[in-house]
């Protein structure tokens, strides 16, 4: 079978052909359909996981994946051939990814039903991306009329929570390029701060001052915001970005830029920021998106030969799906 590999950390993602893996007992064997592109994926590459769990080269990289069941192992009893299914390829030992045409995961893993009227190809976007904005809101229990300011809102897990924060009543505010204005606002935001402009001076209109989201959030909200999301900054600018958190307030990041004790001195809850989702989480998801409330934002949708490229071309807007 065609699979996107490594055969060490560091090394160039490649093409190459491989077995097909068979399913184990309580295993399930899935025909890949389409596969999600996420930042997390060329961490892997680069030996994130070195260290941390059991790795088989060469390593098979992906995560996120959605296709039809195929095969299962004996004891399975959730799924069954012809299901279609999505979830997250990465158990111990990893390597048995989803960029593949085939790939097995235990029952028991991140795995669930896909519901009718959602694509192979919106469901692989969601595992990773989605999960993550799902758990981030429930985490900061966002209340009908918060302040919620989302720095980098135009990448898979920003417009996620662009559209989550929205449903649960807050006031959103993005950082976006001017371009994707229009983008962040059909998504739920109702401010967007466009981080790469000049912008007037508040206290004298005539003139220009740096971009600044600090001082573009503060001019107009000087009482502060509710909820900070940030998926993007250093912790310099992390720390910056917090200051505009009210006291009893919440402020995350997804890239372990914080300083917790610095925000559980100011009484601001949150912190760095893993999701734990899994199955349950993802099927509540899924049932958001074919209700209509939650759109996937799929920027492109790519070959699979193509994956090396794309993790080389830096972050898109929403969503990038590889078709297997």
């Amino acid at each position: 079978m065609r699979a996107i590999v490594v055969h060490k950390f560091g090394a160039t993602p490649e093409l190459a052909d491989m077995p097909v893996p068979e399913p184990g007992p309580g295993e399930v064997q899935v025909a890949l359909d389409a596969a999600g592109v996420n930042p997390f994926d060329l961490k892997m590459a680069d030996g994130l996981l070195e260290g941390k769990m059991p790795t088989d080269f060469p390593m098979i990289l992906g995560v996120d994946g959605a296709g039809t069941v195929s095969a299962v192992g004996s004891g399975v009893t959730s799924f069954a051939v012809g299901d279609k299914v999505v979830g997250k390829f990465l158990t111990a030992p990893a390597g048995h990814g989803s960029w593949a045409q085939y790939a097995t995961v235990p029952e028991d893993a991140t795995l669930v039903k896909i519901p009718d009227g959602i694509t192979t190809v919106a469901a692989a976007a969601l595992p990773i991306a989605g999960l993550t904005a799902q758990d981030l809101v429930d985490a900061a229990h966002i209340q009908p009329g918060q302040t919620v300011l989302i720095v980098g809102a135009t990448g898979g897990v920003g417009s996620f929570l662009v559209q989550l924060a929205n449903i649960a009543g807050a006031h959103v505010i993005a950082t976006a390029r001017a371009d994707a204005t229009d983008q962040v606002a059909r998504l739920g935001a109702a401010e967007t701060v466009d981080y790469t402009q000049a912008r007037p001076d508040p206290h004298d209109p005539s003139t220009q001052v740096d971009s600044n989201i600090v001082d573009a959030v503060r001019a107009t909200h000087p009482d502060g915001i509710d909820v900070l999301f940030d998926l993007v900054s250093t912790a310099p600018a992390f720390a910056d970005h917090a200051t505009l958190v009210r006291r009893g307030g919440h402020a995350y990041t997804t890239v372990w830029a914080a300083d917790e004790q610095a925000l559980t001195e100011r009484g601001i809850t949150g912190g760095n920021f893993e999701s734990k989702g899994r199955g349950p989480e993802l099927s509540r998801l899924l049932g958001r998106v074919a209700a209509g409330d939650v759109v996937v934002p799929v920027q492109m949708t790519v070959p699979l030969e193509t994956a090396p490229a794309v993790l080389g071309a830096g972050s898109a807007r929403g969503k990038t799906v590889l078709a297997i």
